[in-house]
């Protein structure tokens, strides 16, 4: 995409269309005439982007220090994560994915002598740790939440890889198999 710091930048794309550059970058729900100052148009033309991405599902609506703002939405986010782990790898890949990332999970356990990241924190509460412990502790936590993130996107691009290859690949004569 144009960089928005570049001189072509409002020459050639459109304000809505620099609107939907800057929310797909958001990182943290933005107020709108933030969104509409990094996309270089007023605050109405951005207001009125942002309420149609909010219906087609794009954005939510919140508020930042009592002012409107908007975020991707995570319903969003999570179903472009998946898509883009299907359109990058295949089928055998991905479940050698899921297999390694299970594995993964099973070592941090049994490392810890635990079955679960819930006991794991149980203990945090329940033992005496130093400082130094406790912030190890908290590492193995980040770790395995991330893991069990990546386990989710993988399982959920396992279950909709056929629907999303189907859909993405170009139109034949032969009928789809969704019902």
């Amino acid at each position: 995409m144009t960089d928005p710091n570049s001189g072509s930048w409002t020459e050639t794309l459109s304000g809505r269309e620099r609107i939907r550059h800057v929310v797909e970058l958001l990182e943290k729900p933005t107020p709108v005439q933030e969104i509409a100052d990094r996309a270089e148009v007023s605050r109405a033309t951005a207001d009125d982007e942002l309420q149609r991405l909010q219906s087609d599902d794009w954005v939510t609506e919140t508020t930042v220090d009592g002012t409107k703002a908007y975020d991707l939405s995570p319903v969003r986010m999570l179903f472009d994560e998946v898509t883009d782990l299907i359109e990058a790898h295949s089928r055998d890949e991905l479940e050698s994915q899921l297999t390694e990332l299970k594995q993964e999970q099973e070592e941090v356990a049994a490392e810890y002598d635990v079955s679960s990241l819930d006991e794991f924190r149980d203990q945090l509460a329940d033992e005496e740790f130093s400082a130094e412990e406790l912030r190890e502790r908290r590492n193995v936590i980040a770790t395995w939440e991330a893991i069990n993130t990546e386990l989710g996107l993988v399982k959920h691009a396992l279950q909709l890889y056929d629907d999303v290859v189907e859909l993405s690949s170009p139109r034949t004569d032969s009928p789809s198999t969704l019902a």
